[in-house]
């Protein structure tokens, strides 16, 4: 299919009615890093919760969660990938970056005046439970939180990578308690070849974990699986120069790159977490038919981790009213993340139909 300008989708929907309610390299953009940090104050809270998962049994867990915005707005969920967590961006309550620094504040896509943005830190980040976490677990995690917020609907869920499988199962779970999805990055199921780059990853952890420090072999899983998030384009573009070399010993462009990445992974993971949280992602089992929510999809023309086939049957496949937004990036599976105005723009554009203010 050719390509589809984000703001002419490829409409999959079954019917005419109205829709219901890393690293420093990114491109610069115009706004972002003008942007002042949102005067808005933010609050956060832990919720014990014994939880039926999936695989795992009844568990008892803590979800940490944290919103900011006004209490009267429209609620709107929004999750990323593994290693993201539910501090999205700076407040005047929580000063320090967030993951998500250029989508969410004051003015931006993810509006913090206009929404109430609600995240929460994955089951398992804190490499506590140590049993399968399907993705509908952290589903029912969110609903869990709802609940104890006394939040009986969400406006949207946004959701990118992990948390767009996320966002998933949580449509098909809850639809009564969700206007919309917007998901990015994220499909039904995992790519069996996805899932084979992921299982080296777990294999190269558990092969080292089990009788060193985890924290190289986390480094090094971490290195390889970010061959996955980018395109060929971008590492050719990057990391073609000659090496160094320093007597018998030869450094290549992107070793430098593996070291940061990796670093950041070891720092940030326990063996735990990263093994159970990699291997969630390749416990995506959802159909289609079951989500019942109006839907919007943003699939990547370079993404190797989630391929553009993949969310064209996910979409085909939805009962509700659905989207699906094709966009080109040599960032590939990480462009949710470095093209901030592609993305803002479909942002905007989805949250600003069915979602009120």
């Amino acid at each position: 299919m050719s390509l589809i300008h984000p703001l002419a989708p490829l409409d999959f929907s079954r019917e005419a009615d109205p829709e219901p309610g890393g690293d420093t390299s990114a491109p610069r953009r115009a706004d972002s890093a003008r942007r002042p940090k949102p005067p808005v104050a933010a609050q956060r809270g832990t919720r014990v919760q014994s939880l039926p998962m999936r695989h795992g049994g009844r568990q008892t867990v803590a979800i940490r969660w944290e919103c900011q915005g006004p209490a009267a707005a429209p609620v709107v969920i929004v999750q990323g990938g593994i290693s993201a967590h539910r501090h999205l961006a700076a407040t005047a309550t929580f000063a320090e970056p967030g993951w998500w620094q250029d989508q969410v504040g004051l003015g931006a896509a993810l509006d913090s005046a206009r929404f109430r943005l609600l995240a929460i830190d994955w089951l398992g980040a804190d490499g506590e439970l140590d049993v399968c976490i399907d993705p509908a677990d952290q589903a029912a995690a969110m609903a869990a939180v709802l609940h104890a917020l006394g939040i009986e609907r969400a406006a949207a869920f946004v959701g990118a990578s992990y948390g767009a499988m996320v966002g998933l199962q949580f449509a098909a779970l809850y639809p009564a308690r969700l206007g919309r999805l917007i998901a990015l990055s994220g499909a039904h199921r995992s790519s069996a070849q996805a899932t084979a780059w992921r299982v080296i990853q777990r294999r190269i952890v558990k092969l080292v974990a089990a009788s060193a420090p985890a924290a190289p072999a986390l480094a090094l899983a971490r290195a390889l699986a970010v061959i996955g998030y980018r395109s060929a384009e971008e590492f050719q573009q990057r990391f073609a120069a000659a090496p160094v070399i320093d007597h018998d010993t030869a450094r290549f462009p992107v070793e430098d790159y593996f070291d940061a990445v990796g670093s950041k992974a070891a720092a940030q993971f326990s063996a735990t977490a990263y093994l159970r949280l990699s291997e969630s992602i390749d416990l995506q089992r959802l159909d289609p038919a079951t989500i019942g929510v109006a839907t919007d999809l943003v699939g990547v023309c370079q993404d190797q981790i989630v391929p553009l086939a993949d969310l064209e049957e996910l979409a085909a496949g939805i009962a509700a009213p659905t989207r699906l937004y094709r966009i080109h990036s040599v960032y590939g599976h990480d462009a949710f993340l470095k093209e901030v105005d592609q993305i803002g723009v479909i942002l905007r554009q989805s949250l600003s139909q069915g979602v009120a203010s």
